[in-house]
């Protein structure tokens, strides 16, 4: 297993719809163990091949018990509900946004040896999911918000926040 170094917003691979996987083989394998411990290096809670430099409908994404989760070929199948919440991308360093995404996802995808299966993921796994996939149609968290902030101004907003909560309960 290899880091992969992760691509920054700018990039055009980053821009560019991937192609299906169609060899299950050997490469897939490495490109998705690298894909694995690029993600815990960066301490992300998903990646996308594009991401990487590889346009190939290839996701991992960690679910609630922090267990990593192959997606090659993945579609979305279901989505119910709405979610509104931070995101954040290790493509788009520093940044997040505020975006809306469904509650719950349930996604059919194949695994590293080309068997389909269906995975339902809710809360942050959904938005993953969905973060995800859309970088294998070339797009970002940032056409889906408003305004991007930095970690200071998010800090700044929490600060703000808690002590209009805390002016509130004196009254």
């Amino acid at each position: 297993m290899a880091e992969r170094q992760i691509l920054t917003q700018g990039d055009p691979a980053l821009e560019k719809v991937c192609r299906p996987v169609v060899n299950f083989d050997s490469r897939l394998h490495t490109l998705l163990d690298d894909m694995k411990e690029t993600l815990l290096k960066a301490n992300g809670v998903g990646l996308a091949a594009p991401q990487v430099g590889i346009l190939r409908r290839v996701v991992v994404v960690m679910d609630k018990e922090d267990h990593m989760i192959e997606l090659v070929n993945p579609e979305i199948i279901q989505q119910e509900g709405r979610q509104e919440g931070l995101e954040g991308c290790l493509s788009v360093p520093g940044m997040y946004g505020n975006v809306t995404r469904p509650n719950l996802v349930t996604i059919r995808a194949q695994d590293r040896d080309g068997g389909f299966f269906e995975t339902t993921g809710e809360e942050i796994v959904a938005r993953c999911f969905c973060h995800e996939l859309e970088h294998l149609d070339g797009h970002l968290f940032v056409e889906r918000t408003e305004k991007l902030y930095s970690l200071e101004e998010l800090e700044a907003l929490e600060r703000q926040q808690s002590s209009e909560d805390k002016s509130g309960e004196n009254k």
